[in-house]
This record gives C-alpha cells, sequence and structure tokens, in this order.
C-alpha cells in the first residue's frame, strides 16, 4: 500500500464516523436508538440486514471457502437468497406485528419473564462468540493489506466501532450499513474486470483452475450441507435478535416483507460477482495453504487495484464487516437496557435509561474484543462462524419463531427443547469426538443442529393437540395491550423525520464519497473510466436524496405549523 491508499482510508473512516455521530441527537430516546423510531424506509432496512449478513464473512470466510473450493462458494451464498425468501413471505410480518422493542419483549409478552431471562443469558453469551468472531475479519484484512498486528488491530477497531455505535444508536448502523454497501458494490465491479485481465481472460482462468474446480458441490459441501444451510440461515436471519430489528424497525407488515425479498434478491445475484475475485487468485497464486488462504480476496485486491482505489476498498471492507459487529453491540445494548436494567429499575427515565443503553453498549464492545482475541486459537474464523452457527442455532432462534406461529408450545416446553437440543449438539462437536473418536462430518452437523430442534418441537406440537392443549400463556399474549391508532400515528410522525434526516446524512455522505472516487479516478493507472462512471453515478444518488430530503423537511415543517396554528 501506498501513501494515497492510506489517506483515502482515513477520508473514508472520517465519513463513516461523522455519518455515524451525526444521530448523537436523534437517538434521545429508546425506541429512537434501538428501532430507529420505527418507520426506517424499507429498502435502507433491507440493504443493512444484507450487509450485517453479507459482511460477517464474505471477505474471509467465504473467500477462503472459494480459494480452496472454487464455484461451490457462489453455491453455499445463493443459498441464502431462499431463505430471505422464505423469510419475507412468512417471516419478517410476524415479527412487525408483534410490537416489541426486541425478540427478548416479545418472549417476555409471549412466555414470561422467566423464560425470557434464560433466553436472554443464553443470547448475551453466544453473542459474545458470533461478534468477536465478527470483529476478527475485520482485523484480518487490516492485518493482510498493511502488515499492522492483528491484535492491535481487533483492539483500535474494536474501539472505533463501539464509539459510533454507542452515540448513534441503530440510525448510526443501518445508514453505515448502506454506504458501505455502495462503495463495495462499486469497488467490486472494478475489481472484477481487472482480476479476469491479470488472469490472462475468462477462458485462460477456466482452462488454469483445478479439475473440481467448477463443481456445484465440493469436498465437505454437499448437496446435505447446503439443504442445512438453508434451513439454518432461513431460522438464524429469521430469528436472530439482531437482524429481527430489520424486520421490526420498518413502519408496517408489507414492509417487513419486502425486508425480506429484498434480502434474497440480493443474494440471488450478488455471490457470483463477489466470490470470483478469489477464486480467480486460486488461479494467479495458488500457493496460500492453512490460515493465509483467508487473506485471498485481499490479495487480489492489492495486486490489481490502482493506487487509491485499494485503500478505498479496504475501507469499505473493513466497515462492511465491522457492520455485523455494530449492529450485535447495539441489539445486546437494547436487552441489556430494556429488558434486564428496565425491568429491574421501572422508574427509570429516558436520560438514565439513555446511559446505560451507551455504557452497555461500551462493555459489551470490551467483551467482544477479548472473544476476538482468540479467534485464531480456535483454528480460524471459517471453523469458529460455522460450528457456533450449527450447534446453536436452530437451538437457540427456532423456539422463538416456532412461538409466533403456535397456540400451543409454552414458556417451559421451549426452554426444554433449547437445552436438550444445545446439550445433544455440544456431545457430538466436543464430548463424542474425545470419548469416542467419532465426530460429525459438516453436512451432518449442521443438519442435526437446525432439525433437531424443529423435531423437537414437532413433538410438542401434536403431544399437546392430542391433549387439546392451549397455552395460557399465549392466550394473556392475545390479550395484550396494543398500541392505540393515535400512538400509531404519532410514532410514525416521529418516525418520518428521523427518516428524513436519515436520507439528507446519506445523501451528503454519498456526495462525499462519489467525489473521493472521481478524484481517485485522475490518479489511477488502471480502471480509470470505470472509476469515473462510478463516482459520477454516486455522486448523482447522493445530490438526488439530499435534495429529496430538503424537500420532505420543507413539506414536514410546513404541516407542522399548520398543524400548531390549527391547535
Amino acid at each position: 500500500m501506498q501513501t494515497l491508499d492510506f489517506l483515502t482510508i482515513i477520508v473514508f473512516t472520517l465519513i463513516i464516523l461523522i455519518a455515524g455521530l451525526s444521530f448523537g441527537k436523534q437517538g434521545g430516546d429508546m425506541k429512537s436508538f434501538f428501532a430507529a423510531g420505527g418507520a426506517v424506509p424499507w429498502s435502507i432496512s433491507g440493504l443493512s440486514l444484507f450487509m450485517s449478513f453479507f459482511s460477517a464473512g464474505t471477505f474471509v470466510v467465504w473467500g477462503s471457502i472459494a480459494y480452496e473450493w472454487g464455484l461451490v462458494a457462489i453455491t453455499i451464498q445463493m443459498a441464502m437468497c431462499i431463505s430471505g425468501f422464505l423469510i419475507g413471505a412468512y417471516l419478517a410480518a410476524r415479527w412487525k406485528e408483534t410490537g416489541a422493542l426486541t425478540v427478548a419483549a416479545y418472549l417476555t409478552q409471549r412466555f414470561g419473564k422467566k423464560t425470557q431471562r434464560y433466553y436472554t443469558f443464553i443470547f448475551l453469551v453466544l453473542s459474545l462468540g458470533y461478534t468477536g468472531a465478527f470483529l476478527y475479519p475485520v482485523a484480518k484484512i487490516v492485518n493482510v493489506v498493511t502488515g499492522f498486528d492483528i491484535y492491535y488491530s481487533i483492539l483500535f477497531l474494536g474501539a472505533m466501532i463501539m464509539i459510533y455505535t454507542a452515540v448513534g444508536g441503530l440510525w448510526a448502523v443501518v445508514v453505515t450499513d448502506v454506504l458501505q454497501f455502495v462503495i463495495l458494490t462499486a469497488a467490486v465491479l472494478i475489481v472484477l474486470p481487472l482480476s479476469l485481465d491479470k488472469a490472462g481472460g475468462l477462458n485462460q482462468f477456466i482452462h488454469d483452475a483445478p479439475e473440481t474446480f467448477f463443481h456445484v458441490f465440493n469436498g465437505e459441501y454437499t448437496p446435505w450441507f447446503i439443504l442445512a444451510f438453508i434451513g439454518y440461515n432461513t431460522i438464524f436471519i429469521g430469528g436472530n435478535w439482531a437482524y429481527v430489528q430489520r424486520y421490526t424497525s420498518v413502519k408496517d407488515r408489507t414492509s417487513s416483507k419486502k425486508v425480506g425479498y429484498l434480502f434474497g434478491f440480493l443474494y440471488l445475484i450478488s455471490p457470483l460477482i463477489w466470490m470470483l475475485p478469489p477464486m480467480i487468485y486460486r488461479v494467479v497464486n495458488p500457493e496460500l495453504i492453512g490460515l493465509e488462504t483467508e487473506g485471498a480476496y485481499l490479495r487480489m485486491c492489492m495486486d490489481v487495484l490502482p493506487v487509491g482505489m485499494l485503500g478505498l476498498m479496504l475501507g469499505g471492507m473493513i466497515f462492511a464487516t465491522a457492520s455485523s459487529v455494530n449492529t450485535s453491540l447495539n441489539l445486546a445494548a437494547a436487552v441489556l437496557t430494556n429488558d434486564i436494567y428496565h425491568a429491574i429499575f421501572p422508574d427509570s427515565d429516558q436520560v438514565a435509561l439513555m446511559r446505560v443503553a451507551r455504557i452497555a453498549t461500551l462493555l459489551f464492545g470490551l467483551g467482544t474484543i477479548g472473544v476476538a482475541f482468540m479467534v485464531p486459537l480456535a483454528g480460524g474464523i471459517v471453523e469458529v462462524v460455522l460450528s457456533i452457527g450449527a450447534v446453536t442455532g436452530g437451538a437457540l432462534y427456532g423456539p422463538a419463531i416456532w412461538g409466533l406461529f403456535s397456540r400451543r408450545q409454552t414458556g417451559q416446553s421451549i426452554l426444554v427443547i433449547t437445552g436438550l437440543s444445545l446439550l445433544i449438539n455440544l456431545y457430538f462437536k466436543f464430548v463424542s469426538p474425545w470419548l469416542f473418536s467419532f465426530s460429525l462430518d459438516r453436512a451432518t452437523e449442521m443438519l442435526l443442529g437446525v432439525f433437531l430442534p424443529l423435531v423437537l418441537l414437532g413433538a410438542y406440537e401434536i403431544f399437546a393437540l392430542k391433549r387439546n392443549r392451549e397455552s395460557k400463556q399465549y392466550q394473556l399474549y392475545v390479550n395484550r395491550k396494543k398500541p392505540t391508532a393515535k400512538e400509531l400515528a404519532a410514532s410514525l410522525t416521529s418516525g418520518e423525520i428521523q427518516n428524513n434526516f436519515g436520507i439528507k446524512v446519506l445523501g451528503w455522505a454519498f456526495v462525499s464519497i462519489g467525489t473521493l472516487l472521481f478524484l481517485l479516478g485522475f490518479g489511477a493507472s488502471a480502471g480509470r473510466y470505470y472509476m469515473f462512471a462510478m463516482g459520477a453515478l454516486i455522486l448523482m444518488m447522493g445530490w438526488t436524496m439530499v435534495r429529496s430530503a430538503q424537500k420532505r423537511s420543507d413539506s414536514l415543517t410546513k404541516n407542522k405549523t399548520e398543524q400548531y396554528i390549527h391547535d
């Protein structure tokens, strides 16, 4: 990397931080901080969901699989589109209908406080594992490209993410997610043709690739693995407490469905574009082994991107991967504040709750940094991400999703099923290999983790049906107090004001990034016209958003004045 690359990273970092910190005065209450006012545009929420999930391992986890195994990495990623469409059709609107700020609040309403406390404890412990696993790839990116020590990278990046998430809340998270989506889409459309040129063209790449490189299924990634992966992701994306925020923070059921459909559509078209660079790098440099393969994506970018553009791509990768971290931090803080602290101190005012929310974000962030330090000791990021998902995903999130549809499940039934599923999965993951030298392959491990809880939930459902049992907790849930039409209207008006501010911030950030990309094109030795085109497009998008937000702001001010005069 050259000086211009480092300067570009600094400028991009400042744009992201300013955008995130600008929401400090917008998140003045719990709903603003944790649900972005409850009326986020579905397109922004959908892009944020995509980036929060996509970024967790695209460059490191899936890039490593693409380098080692080839086309199957695209197969795995495209399978996620099925999960997105299923969530849009069946789950997203159900979550919106609960009216709960967090999944923990829904569990309290549906299954009682005791059940909620158990799940909250399990969730917070496991979230440290997930979030630490998400922070590690960010540091890995910096380590591979700059040579900066990976542990110092974890410390620095973790601190920076904590700060803007603690200040700006969910709007800071979703806006920075959208920025990352735009810049990375622009960057990869530049990387891809330059990568193919480096490999000698498409035909030469195909000719030089390993024999089994273009098999739809390869190695341990079998059809059974893909089936289990679809089931796992439907449960994980549809029930993960952090991702559920994307369905509940939009204005209505229809918008929540669109969030799921947009996620599915993006995973239908994006894997082919995103996974080709590390696949091409296998032909360019087939010498990577072990944990070195985690850096294949970055090394391809380093080889082909012009000066300055590499810094912009790296900055985008860092903050895109970090979006999974800030999403989890915001959600964990919501749970700690709304469902633990507020339950203990119900008379706390909004000022006290917001103080606790920001402190909780920082404390959970420190725990995340500690877990990220331990990822290399666990065999690398691929092993950590897939193993945590296989063991815990179905057991933790499946019962809550099932409860959205069931009249018969009780707090006791779902706790027993979660505990039993976790024990069986942990037995086959750790105890059986140690005692009997017997371990499950990747596909069987994931199939067991996904479908065992569903089988147990189904068995209890049949048991309760035959005895004509209906949960008393379900009756209390159905008859709970719901917001009035006036309260909903007031909430949507407040949300519209926040939406308009968010779009304005996003527009000015686009203008800044488009200008930066356009200027970098003048110094580019390769891909100059690609950079000019992308820069001009982003500039126009940004200016259009700023103008639109200004008109909407004037309209809201006029309506508010007229309402004041009328009253």
